[in-house]
């Protein structure tokens, strides 16, 4: 299993969420959603909050992790393969997978490190009412499947839109993307529009149309 499946079922597990066979070819697995289905009914569902008073900067993030390692380099070195650094943790070389549009990457500049759920969307729903230092955690959260290196023209795309707005372009992500969704909602205890809730249904959905 590469190294991010393996962060997404251990985070799975700790949560109650079926977990989804291993991926081998960059394309996620259909799982049975009942685990997740069960995490997205405890979420607390509410109209969306307002963005007055937002900021990135109220989110610390690619802070410090080690080893002359960012919260950045350490998803790169994680989310891809054969990645090599320098001393300080300059990625000088490596190869990645953008599994939002099924691109292939050799030059780390051109990815983004993407937030699962966004700091605004984050703030929309919950967020507002942390402490910065609550803020940084979610920001730089490398336990949950908050953190993915995907292509930066997708994360631009997507920007701080929920999946009642945005979802990949990849439609055989969609079942993880919302079990990942609803696994980082379910920790941070955000909440849901009834909107997004109602279209995270419909990810889930095609979890049982993949494996039927």
């Amino acid at each position: 299993m590469r190294p991010l499946g393996l962060l997404l079922a251990l985070t799975l597990l700790l949560t109650g969420c079926e977990v989804p066979p291993p991926s081998t070819d960059g394309t996620a697995a259909p799982a049975a959603p009942a685990g997740a289905s069960g995490e997205l009914d405890s979420l607390a569902v509410a109209a969306e909050g307002s963005m007055a008073g937002y900021s990135r900067e109220k989110f610390p993030h690619w802070i410090s992790q080690g080893d002359g390692c960012d919260t950045r380099d350490t998803v790169l070195k994680r989310d891809g393969k054969d990645v090599k650094t320098t001393q300080d943790c300059k990625i000088t070389s490596g190869s990645w997978y953008s599994v939002y549009d099924k691109k292939s990457f050799t030059d780390p500049g051109d990815l983004d490190i993407d937030h699962t759920v966004p700091l605004a969307a984050a703030w929309r729903s919950g967020a507002k009412q942390w402490t910065d230092e609550k803020r940084s955690e979610f920001a730089n959260d490398l336990t949950r499947p908050q953190l993915i290196a995907v292509s930066a023209s997708s994360n631009r795309a997507k920007g701080d839109q929920t999946p009642a707005q945005w979802k990949p372009t990849n439609t055989a992500y969609h079942c993880e993307y919302a079990q990942r969704w609803i696994a980082v909602k379910a920790f941070w205890k955000l909440s849901v529009t009834e909107k997004e809730k109602s279209v995270l249904q419909e990810m889930l959905g095609t979890c049982r149309k993949q494996s039927s």
